[in-house]
C-alpha cells in the first residue's frame, strides 16, 4: 500500500510539473497599458515684435555660448559666419551673423520662434535642451556675434 501511494504521489508530481504538449506555450497577451508620456502642445508662435524678457548676465551669456557651441556652431560656425563644412555639404546658404546688417531687420520674438520651432532644415531647440530663458539668452548671444559687438567671454562652469 505504501508503495502504491509513493508511485501515485510520484505520478502526480511528475505530471503536475511536466506540462502536457502545448501547455507550456505562452499565449501572447496585450502589454499592459502604460501611461503615455504627456505630449507637449506646440506653443503658438510669439508676436514677432515680442521683446526679449531677459536681462543678460555674464553667467547667462556663458550658458548661451555653451548652448550655441553644442547645438548651433556645427552649422552656423563658431563665430556665426555660417561658413562650415556641414553647411556647404548640405548646400545650405547660411546667414552671416558677423555682419550687423544680417539680423537688423529681425525682431527678438522672431529669432526666438525660429530657434524654438526650427526653420527649413534647422531642427528646433527642444525645451529639454534649452529652456525659454536660455533661448532668449541665445538670441542675445547670436546678436553679439556681429563685428560691431564682441561676444561675451565664457566663464568656467563650477
Amino acid at each position: 500500500m505504501l508503495k502504491s501511494i509513493l508511485v501515485l504521489s510520484a505520478a502526480i508530481l511528475f505530471f503536475g510539473i511536466v506540462p502536457a504538449p502545448g501547455a507550456g506555450r505562452m499565449i501572447p497577451q496585450a502589454a499592459p497599458a502604460q501611461a503615455a508620456a504627456p505630449v507637449a502642445e506646440p506653443k503658438a508662435p510669439l508676436a514677432p515684435d515680442t521683446k526679449n524678457p531677459v536681462t543678460p548676465t555674464a553667467a547667462s551669456q556663458a550658458m548661451a555660448k555653451q548652448v550655441y557651441a553644442r547645438d548651433c556652431a556645427l552649422c552656423h560656425g563658431d563665430n556665426g559666419n555660417g561658413q562650415t563644412d556641414i553647411a556647404k555639404g548640405m548646400d545650405l546658404k547660411m546667414a552671416d551673423w558677423t555682419d550687423p546688417k544680417t539680423l537688423a531687420a529681425k525682431q527678438d520674438g522672431e529669432l526666438f520662434d525660429i530657434i524654438r520651432s526650427g526653420w527649413d532644415k534647422m531642427p528646433p531647440e527642444d525645451a529639454p535642451r534649452a529652456n525659454d530663458n536660455e533661448v532668449w539668452n541665445l538670441v542675445i548671444y547670436i546678436r553679439s556675434l556681429s563685428k560691431g559687438t564682441p561676444a561675451a567671454p565664457a566663464t568656467p562652469a563650477n
